[in-house]
This record gives C-alpha cells, structure tokens and sequence, in this order.
C-alpha cells in the first residue's frame, strides 16, 4: 500500500496540487490570523461576521439572554455550555433539550414550519438528496455545486443530470424531457468558488413548471443576505417556495453544524430516512448553544452586513478595474482566477509574505485551467486594510 499511495501523492505534488495544513490561530485583533509568527489580514476564512470570535462565557450568556424570549430557557443554554460532548446519536439519548431551541430558532428566522440539525453541511447534502430520491428518479445540479451535493447525487443514485452554471433554458430542456417520477432541483445559493449568486425565482418557476423538488444551499448567504441574515431565498421573496432549504452554522455563525428547513413533514421525515443524521454521534450540546446564540445575535447585524457588502463591491470594483479576472463574482467571495497551478500557488504565498492570507484554489476543487486566489471578506475587515492590500499587492502583482 506505501508505494501505491506515495506514487499517488508524488502525482499531485508534481502537478501542484498535494495539499498541507498550516496551523492558523486568531490574533487579538478582529480580522487578523497568525500563521507562525507572521500576522495577516485574514482574507480566507468564511466568518462574514466574525462571529467565530464571540466568547459565550456564562456571565455574556445571561446577559444577551435577559429580557429576551429565550429568557426563559436561559438554564438550559447554560447547562449546555457546559457540556463539551453528546454522548450518542441524537435518536438515542444525545438529543439535549438546546437542540430544539435552535431548531425552532432556524425554522422562526427561515419563515418555515420546522428545522432539523446535522453535524455540518457535508453531512447534509449527502444524507438528504439520498433520503429524498434514489433509482428511476432524476437529479438536476448545477455543475458548479458544492462537493457535498455532488457526493448527495451519486449516493442518492438517481439520473443525474447536470446543468451549465445558471443556465436556465438548458435545465428546462432537461426537466422537460425527463420522465421520472421525482424531480429534484438542487443548487448552492452562493457559489463557493465563483462568488455567483444562484437565480432562486426562475429556478422556483422551473419546478413549478415541472411538478419538480427544490433544495437549496444556502451556506455562504445565511446570515449575510435576506431580513435579519436569513438568507437569499428570503431576499429574493421565495424563501416559503423552497422545498428544502439547507444551511451551515460554521460560516457567518461563527459555530459548527448544519441544518435543514422545511415543512414539518419534511423534517419528520429526514429524522427517519437521513442516514447521516440517524447513524451519528449528535454535535456537542456547547456547540448547539453558541449556534443558538449567534444566529439569534446576528439578527441585529444590519449594520454589518450593510458594510460587507459595501466593502465587496468596491474591492471587486478595484479588482476588475485592474483588468483581472473575478469569475463574474457578485458577492463577499471573490476570486482571481489566473489558471497555471504553479503561478496561482506562488501569488498567494507572496501574499502571505505581504501580510496577507488568501487561499489558493485548484482542480479538482475548480476545473482545470481555472486555479484562482479565492479572497471572502468579513464586516470586522476595515476598508485601509482592504485597500492597503488592493494597493500594495494585488494591483502590481497580480
């Protein structure tokens, strides 16, 4: 086995693809990571809001929770603080009471019946596109979907069918001359890779059209889009029109999980046929609390996400007036796709030289020929430091 797997991995490393772990911890000051001992702007993490630094010790707990409608439930958040593992699958005896306060939380935010926790979103998409459709039925996936549905497709193994990036007419003719007896249409809200934003209206008109299911992946956009971070299905006005909408509390939330939102027949269901969620120890009862109070703290960002956003404009703003290539990014994650391994590897380590942490990305994570620095932006980043990397490194550089 030693030879198979070193000859496997000499491959990657002489097409730069082998992958390494850093370490990374958080400097003092928000927006900022060390790696060793150089301090950088952190441009790479998935904490919009910086809410992975939120420090719920029991004293900031009682606090936020006082005078609020989850007063009342203040001893179980507290007890669940303190408990640092579930002990065994929810369906078991891991179910700790904190579960359904944020179970209920979710389903408020999303305008929906009821909502189900998953211990993250990989455990998500490939546990319910498979408890939902299997052999005959039919799967619609844009072809810039997130790993996690794509691995939810093959283990569903149901005709899988996959689309252009946003290409509408082209998923119609496929629904059209489909003849199975599900149709699931499942798609990210935001593109992971790309920064685009998913046509949520049309797709719910298609499904409509075609008596067709539609789930969606509202990873990057819950807590950034939509009244009080509740995602862009709800900014788009058809957040009830979505059949299965899924969500991650590891990214704006600051937390770890997942979860999905639907009717409560839906999440009956799952809670039945979800393998990923039946045959797994639950998520750690401090980690479900945090989520519970993030999300519910993030309902009152307004102000931080409005600045998101205004910083995401201008720094795409300034990318693409340089004459880079941003993959037709329209939201906090932007990417310079400059293509060669080789160059994308070597731009970002110049980067971090810099005072800069941005991540490169290769195939098979994007397709070949695309390797891109991929930069997401938090509101705790202050425009100086968005424009002092502008200026001083990527314009020159790039």
């Amino acid at each position: 086995m030693r030879e198979t797997l070193q000859a496997r991995l000499d491959t990657l490393a002489a097409q730069h693809r082998e992958r390494r772990l850093l370490d990374w911890t958080p400097d003092p000051e928000p927006g900022y990571v060390r790696c060793g001992d150089r301090r950088l702007l952190d441009l790479a993490s998935n904490d919009y809001l910086g809410l992975s630094r939120q420090r719920w010790t029991p004293d900031a707990a009682h606090e936020f929770l006082s005078g609020t409608d989850l007063q009342a439930h203040e001893h179980v958040v507290q007890d669940a603080l303190t408990r640092f593992g579930a002990g065994a699958a929810r369906l078991i005896t891991g179910n700790h009471p904190v579960y359904g306060l944020l179970e209920r939380e979710l389903a408020r935010l999303k305008g929906r019946e009821a909502a189900l926790v998953f211990n993250s979103g990989m455990a998500a998409n490939s546990g319910v596109i498979p408890a939902l459709v299997g052999r005959g039925d039919a799967v619609f996936s844009d072809e810039l979907n997130h790993a996690s549905i794509i691995d939810g497709v093959r283990l569903s193994r149901a005709e899988t069918h996959v689309f252009p990036h946003r290409d509408l007419a082209a998923l119609e003719r496929q629904l059209a001359a489909s003849r199975a007896p599900h149709k699931l249409i499942v798609t990210d809200a935001l593109f992971s890779m790309d920064g685009t934003l998913a046509p949520l209206p049309e797709l719910v008109a298609l499904k409509k059209k075609y008596g067709a299911w539609l789930m969606v992946d509202e990873a990057h956009t819950g807590g950034v889009y939509g009244p009080g971070g509740a995602g862009l299905a709800c900014a788009q006005g058809v957040g009830a029109e979505v059949d299965v909408l899924m969500g991650t509390l590891g990214k704006a939330y600051g937390s770890v999980g997942a979860y999905i939102a639907g009717d409560r027949l839906l999440v009956r269901y799952l809670l039945n046929a979800a393998r990923t969620f039946i045959f797994t120890t639950g998520l750690p009862p401090a980690n479900v609390a945090v989520s519970l109070l993030n999300v519910r703290r993030a309902q009152a960002m307004d102000a931080e996400r409005a600045r998101l956003h205004a910083n995401a404009a201008r720094f795409r703003a300034a990318l693409a007036g340089a004459g880079l290539d941003l993959a037709g990014s329209e939201t906090q994650v932007v990417p310079v796709v400059l293509g060669a391994e080789d160059l994308t590897l070597a731009r970002a380590a110049r980067l971090r030289e810099q005072g800069y942490a941005a991540v490169a990305i290769r195939p098979p994570t994007v397709a070949p020929g695309s390797a891109r620095v991929r930069f997401a932006l938090s509101s705790v980043h202050r425009w100086d430091d968005l424009a002092g990397c502008l200026s001083g490194v990527l314009a020159p550089r790039l």
